[in-house]
Formats: structure tokens, sequence, C-alpha cells
């Protein structure tokens, strides 16, 4: 069991994991994504990173990230989901697949690591919180869709 860097072969199993989130986020049908578009935005415009959390030839959790920039911080590290199987939660998998990111954030000097999370999730409500994380309930999100 580890966590390591994505490579190709794992991208159907990668989306098949970002359904199975926008599932349990309650929008089963919002993923347009394809095994072509994802694999063209990590492996050839490096445009996003992804790890993944493997045990026996199965992958049983991933994030995804990407490097931004702000104007008042400079570079950062933008987490844009991290997600365990159901079945595969609280056995640690999803810490160290965190504590890999924020190794790498660290790693890449970044002064800043953000991401979002809904306010009905508990359990990621929680997990964020023992990680030390700072919530902010003060900054409201915009969004733009083409």
């Amino acid at each position: 069991m580890s966590v390591r860097v994505a490579n190709p072969n794992d991208v159907p199993k990668i989306l098949a994991l970002i359904k199975e989130l926008a599932s349990f986020e309650l929008q089963p049908d919002a993923v347009v994504n394809t095994v072509e578009e994802l694999n063209h935005d990590l492996f050839v415009d490096k445009r996003c990173f992804a790890l993944v959390y493997e045990s026996n030839e199965d992958i049983l959790g991933f994030a995804l990230y990407y490097f931004g920039y702000s104007t008042w911080k400079g570079k950062t590290l933008y987490l844009e989901d991290i997600y365990v199987k159901e079945s595969n939660r609280k056995k640690g998998i999803g810490q160290a697949i965190f504590d890999e990111v924020v190794a790498i954030a660290k790693h890449q000097q970044v002064r800043r690591m953000d991401w979002q999370v809904l306010a009905w999730n508990e359990a990621a409500l929680k997990f964020y919180t023992k990680n030390h994380a700072t919530l902010d309930d003060e900054w409201i999100n915009g969004r733009l869709f083409f």
C-alpha cells in the first residue's frame, strides 16, 4: 500500500473515482471530463497533477492538484479533489494522500495551499480541522461555466 504519482494507466480509474465523488456530492451527472481529456491535462499539457493510493494494484483513493498564484502570497497549490472509496475510509488513506500533497507543497515552496469543502460534509470538515486547516466562512465562491 502506498501513495504514488499517477501514471497514464491510472487515468480510467481516477476518472471512475471522480464520478464516485460527484455522486457522493449529490451531482452524479455533473462530470463531463473524459479519459482522453484528463490524460492530456495530466501528462501532455501538465495543467494538473495526481497522486493515487494503491493497494494490490487497486486504486483506493486519489488527489488532483495544480499550482496557482496569489497576488498577495505568490505561488500556491490548489487541491482540487481528494477522494477515498467509501469502503476504504477511516483507514488512514486520506491522511496519507493529504500528507503527500502537503509534502509536495512544502517541497515546491508554495506559500499557501487551498481547497474547498462542502459545508454539509462533516467528516471532511473534521478531517481538515484535525490537520490544523483554517476553514474560512467569509469568502463567497464565484464561478462561471462555459
